[in-house]
């Protein structure tokens, strides 16, 4: 009998999506970013990916500035991968979203692979008071915005951290976005093995639905084949659903305070560890064993972490 994989668990501490008037647990400072990234690889996460938020009023932020006040530190006290967005926010540039990975020269970055409409304005709905006078604008203006990832912007953050050595974990919010990927593998801008993040229920990208989680993975593998490491992650309370669908698959997963804020209806997460150590829990049901960050490192390919500028 063929040797079960192990899995991957990915956690995205903080993100560019949820405001700080949401949880009083988001982490904004570099100190408690730090902190969640470490408890997340102790508890179990071989990943973590990593955004910036300005200290004094929790925006997100690609001052690469604020990122080496955190990511130099994750790295002294942990063995995990370091995975520093390229998407940053909507609504931000190109060039300002690429800097934090071009200058930092991670293990691995994060791309999108796709323009879309990407929706947080519903959250208004849930959330009426608000700290700090950015939040309110911020999501409404969500309502008529395109997150731009044209074939141009892709291959312009491709060409220029891949002379850094920087893999990347390719972010899919719809089906078109792995056809543009294989756009990208046959021009030979990529290769294999590919990280593939399958993203569920942003609003303007792919649903929720069981169907949707195995339509995606059949389109990967038709077009990747054994070339890629496929990987899910639910926003919302789709989030441990989707990824014990897709752990049960085959697939790697992705949880963390950017995707979801809630342990369950009324409760928020206070940790990113807790996240971690929850769908530990059920990979341990499913009889699957987590995959340290070493062996997630010859998994995907990456140069290690003594090849970065940090």
């Amino acid at each position: 009998m063929k040797k079960q994989r192990k899995v991957i668990i990915t956690c995205a501490v903080t993100g560019g999506i949820h405001t700080p008037s949401m949880s009083p647990y988001l982490p904004v400072s570099a100190a408690d970013i730090e902190e969640a990234a470490v408890g997340a690889i102790e508890a179990g996460a071989a990943i973590v990916h990593l955004h910036a938020r300005n200290p004094e009023d929790g925006r997100p932020s690609q001052d690469t500035s604020l990122f080496r006040a955190f990511v130099p530190n994750i790295k002294a006290r942990t063995n995990g991968i370091i995975n520093i967005t390229t998407g940053g926010a909507p609504g931000m540039s190109v060039e300002e979203r690429l800097q934090p990975a071009l200058q930092l020269q991670p293990e691995l970055a994060s791309l999108n692979m796709g323009s879309m409409n990407f929706g947080l304005y519903p959250m208004l709905n849930r959330f009426k008071q608000f700290r700090h006078a950015w939040e309110q604008g911020f999501l409404e203006a969500t309502r008529d915005v395109v997150f731009r990832n044209t074939f141009q912007d892709i291959e312009h953050i491709l060409r220029a951290c891949g002379d850094n050595g920087t893999r990347f974990e390719f972010e899919c919010y719809d089906t078109s976005h792995l056809y543009n990927l294989a756009h990208f593998l046959d021009r030979g801008l990529v290769k294999g093995p590919l990280f593939i993040q399958t993203v569920f229920g942003i609003l303007g990208g792919i649903g929720t639905h069981a169907d949707d989680v195995a339509h995606m993975k059949r389109t990967a593998d038709r077009l990747f084949g054994d070339e890629y490491v496929w990987s899910v992650l639910g926003a919302g309370r789709a989030q441990m659903p989707i990824a014990a669908t897709a752990a049960a698959q085959g697939g790697n997963v992705r949880v963390g305070l950017e995707d979801n804020l809630w342990e369950e209806a009324g409760k928020l997460s206070e940790t990113n560890a807790a996240q971690v150590m929850r769908i530990r829990t059920i990979l341990d049901a499913l009889a699957l064993e987590i995959a340290t960050p070493e062996e997630a490192r010859d998994m995907l390919a990456l140069k290690g972490a003594g090849n970065t500028a940090f």
